[in-house]
């Protein structure tokens, strides 16, 4: 097998040879039906030459500097930013970044977001000594100190946060860290508050909107302090989207502001871009946060479509942290990071908030910074319930933006009779001095449990740096063999040499390890195949064409050759070849380019194309070989997969998904199997989802829908070591029997949602398609995916179509049955304190 194909004339090369010669023999309208049947592809060949750029990194020793000289147990002090860099060099992070150069914000920098006064109170303090003087000065503010060099560090915190957004505006860096401090979203026009002194974020963001080409930003706050300056900041502004998840505790939490409940949504022309999800309990986990993120954020992203995204990044409502008070691991924020990082081309900036367990803030920092460099996410522990208590506030978070957001306007959320409910309950009076000694929340002496187990956790979490990120494995054998006799079959050679072209074309080949082919051998096929069946299939050779096609009426949609059998075990062996590589991380993930398809093989009888189940052998296979205990299975392709559901139907450790037509099984294979209702049987009751279209036309923004409600949810709380995809893409546009339009870009961001899973050990293996340009593009979509890249913006039409939203509805009244995951659909309760939205 050779490592580069002979590439063909380029896709660019050959569509604009086409287009000239049609535009010279035929008329205006035709030539307009022309143009645009060719914007099919067009967003995917726009990123034909972006490939991932390197992580930019600031910091400077001067963020030491900054201290509380009257209390030495202060939390935000300069031990903070000494353990981040400490365990990103011991995990070798710096050194694999471009390092952005520090420098100080100038005055009309800061004047964007804050007054001149406030800005000459902090520079009179700078090189003051006496420590009595800085103390009464720091009593005017709400958790304020102040030191001769706070005012050097606070500009060089700012102007740090506006270096590193420019280099990514500028195309210098694909995404980046800034660990500087003070911290800076509790920083008001006007005033000091909460450890910070200019708003960071707030002025690198009005310094991009001023100066590029952005008109969109979303910042995501994931302190566990509501950043009331950042929200007030951008209250009325439309272009920017901002996004707090903080604790509150109907108001008793710091900073106990009325402004910081779910029903401040912003004013004027930014109503709508202003989400608040408060938390009204501590000890709130990965579950929580990630129904947030798969029930909220996500699809408002997705809705949203930022050009840019910046995360305030404080780290107190991690395990450990006494201000949190949240039991949220490091790792998860490596998840966090890596489900944003689809949005915005990848444009991504982290600029370091709180945080004040040390071992948890430099453990959370380091996984987010690895996941900007691309490593595979840790896997998660997701055995707990998602609370009850974020039931209802993701509830009131949905209910208050419904008619701003369009992803919300779906029957399958909320009940009709819902009413959100409010209730404020702080109602001390304001301070006019405030406490600067001893005035912070120490360390519950009964939960230093949570420090063994914060170091259990750091220790077991698997921190894979894999030098090959994507291996591929095919054999133009299979593209040369098993050819029907039929004219035009659309199961025919060509697919795997259009794919393989295509790699080349978007320069992706010398990117990838290429893995020597094989076949499988008997023992292999075994795994999910009668002796009959293989044995019948290697005898084919001995018969005459005539023969051959007499056997094929023996089929449903079946045809055979004389080589089906070769290319049939070429097919199941390649496969094969990237599980083992994925699995013994020589690989972090994997393609195999293959032919035949297989997912409606079933045990002992080929169907629908297929004559072996490569999916299900491969599972298998990892199951015996390897001894996983969870596998989840996504099967993409248009048509249920029969032949892999009932492979797994009564084996827990394997999860089957399948998004398919059902046409209320009147869409081929025409069986009732592929129902929602069936879930499995026995032991593997409830591992068996299938998500049927009843209607024709679905797109991007309904594939979507179902890979954040269904899919990841579920996904999460399997928990998978290994993710095979059965990668057909008879749903994408201009595919002749399959009928819908998804994108091959969609298919790229699906593929980036997956890969946060397994510890990034997911496999791609070509089921259908049957349009060759539509099914190249969307396997290089989907291995640019894999590989990092960023990946074309969607255009997303929402609210998605009713059809698909009686699906969802339906697939989640029948999963909710097992998975706790469900617990916020149509979700009802009534209460005395229930309000309308209008109230």
């Amino acid at each position: 097998m050779e490592n580069q194909i002979k590439i063909k004339p380029t896709t660019s090369a050959l569509i604009a040879a086409r287009k000239k010669e049609f535009l010279e023999t035929n008329n205006m309208k035709d030539r307009q039906m022309y143009d645009h049947v060719q914007d099919d592809f067009k967003n995917a060949r726009s990123f034909i030459d972006k490939s991932i750029k390197s992580t930019g990194i600031i910091y400077d020793d001067q963020f030491s500097n900054h201290l509380c000289a009257w209390d030495i147990n202060y939390p935000e002090n300069p031990q903070r930013y000494e353990s981040i860099i400490k365990r990103c060099n011991e995990l070798g992070l710096i050194e694999r970044c471009i390092k952005i150069q520090c420098r100080n914000a100038t005055n009309d920098e800061l004047l964007m977001k804050h007054s001149q006064n406030i800005i000459d109170i902090l520079k009179s303090t700078d090189n003051i000594q006496s420590v009595d003087l800085l103390q009464t000065l720091s009593s005017k503010f709400d958790a304020i100190y102040f030191h001769p060099s706070t005012y050097k560090q606070s500009l060089l915190a700012t102007g740090s946060s506006i270096e590193l957004v420019k280099a990514i505006c500028e195309n210098k860096i694909q995404n980046g860290m800034a660990f500087i401090r003070p911290p800076g979203h509790h920083a008001m026009k006007s005033e000091f508050c909460g450890y910070c002194f200019f708003n960071n974020i707030a002025i690198a963001a009005e310094y991009v909107l001023r100066h590029y080409s952005v008109s969109k930003i979303l910042i995501v706050d994931w302190d566990v302090h509501h950043g009331q300056a950042t929200q007030q900041m951008f209250y009325d502004d439309p272009r920017v989207l901002y996004f707090s998840i903080h604790r509150y505790e109907n108001g008793q939490f710091w900073p106990n502001l009325r402004e910081s409940d779910w029903d401040y949504t912003g004013n004027g022309d930014g109503q709508g871009f202003n989400i608040n999800v408060p938390l009204n309990a501590t000890g709130m986990r990965d579950t929580d946060y990630l129904a947030i993120f798969h029930q909220i954020l996500l699809p408002v992203a997705s809705e949203f479509q930022p050009d840019l995204i910046l995360i305030s990044s404080g780290y107190d409502a991690a395990l450990g942290c006494p201000e949190g008070e949240m039991e949220v691991t490091p790792a998860c924020y490596a998840h966090l990071i890596h489900s944003l990082m689809g949005f915005a081309c990848g444009r991504v900036a982290v600029l370091l908030e709180g945080g004040y367990c040390l071992k948890s803030l430099a453990e959370g920092a380091a996984l987010t910074l690895k996941s900007l460099l691309g490593d595979p996410c840790p896997s998660l522990d997701m055995t707990s319930n998602p609370s009850n208590s974020i039931v209802q506030t993701i509830q009131n978070v949905i209910f208050a933006h419904q008619k701003y957001w369009k992803c919300f306007q779906v029957d399958f959320l909320l009940s009709q009779s819902f009413r959100a409910v409010s209730m404020y309950s702080y109602d001390e009076e304001p301070l006019s001095v405030f406490p600067t000694f001893d005035c912070y929340p120490a360390q519950d002496i009964s939960k230093i449990d949570e420090f063994s187990v914060l170091q259990h956790l750091i220790s077991e979490t698997q921190l894979l740096n894999i030098n090959n990120k994507v291996c591929v494995s095919f054999d133009l054998i299979m593209d040369q063999k098993h050819e029907s006799s039929e004219s035009g079959h659309p199961e025919c050679p060509g697919r795997i040499s259009a794919i393989l072209n295509m790699f080349n074309e978007f320069q992706l080949t010398h990117r990838l390890l290429i893995l020597p082919s094989r076949e499988a051998d008997e023992s292999e096929l075994l795994l999910a195949h009668s002796k009959e069946h293989i044995d019948e299939m290697s005898n084919l050779y001995k018969l005459s064409p005539s023969e051959l096609i007499e056997k094929e009426k023996c089929y449903d949609s079946v045809y055979l050759t004389a080589d089906t059998f070769k290319v049939s075990t070429l097919a199941s062996g390649c496969l094969l070849q990237v599980v083992d590589s994925v699995i013994n991380n020589e690989s972090a993930s994997g393609v195999a380019v293959i032919r035949p398809p297989g997912h409606h093989a079933e045990l002992d009888i080929a169907c629908g194309f297929c004559i072996f189940n490569s999916v299900a052998i491969a599972a298998s296979y990892a199951l015996n070989k390897y001894g996983l205990k969870r596998i989840m299975i996504l099967d993409w392709d248009i048509h249920f997969g029969n032949g892999t559901m009932r492979a797994f139907s009564s084996d827990p450790r394997v999860l089957y998904i399948s998004i398919h037509r059902y046409q209320n099984a009147k869409f081929f294979p025409c069986s009732e199997e592929g129902s929602h209702k069936v879930t499995g049987s026995g032991n593997g009751e409830g591992y068996t989802v299938n998500i049927p279209w009843n209607k024709n036309g679905m797109g991007d923004a309904e594939y979507i829908s179902v890979m954040q409600n269904i899919i990841l949810p579920i996904a999460y709380e399997f928990c998978p070591e290994l993710v095979l995809v059965s990668a057909g893409f008879d749903a994408a546009i201009g595919d002749p029997l399959g009928g819908c339009k998804v994108t091959p870009e969609c298919y790229g961001h699906l593929t980036h949602f997956l890969s946060s899973l397994a510890n990034g050990k997911v496999i791609l293996a070509l089921e259908g398609g049957y349009n060759i340009d539509a099914v190249s593009y969307c396997m290089t979509m989907c291995t640019k995916a894999l590989l990092g890249d960023p990946l074309p913006p969607l255009d997303l039409e929402f609210p998605i179509c009713k059809n698909a939203q009686k699906t969802i509805k339906r697939v989640v009244n029948v999963q909710k049955n097992y998975w706790s995951c469900f617990k916020f659909f149509n979700y009802e309760r009534t209460s005395k304190h229930s309000l309308s939205i209008n109230d």
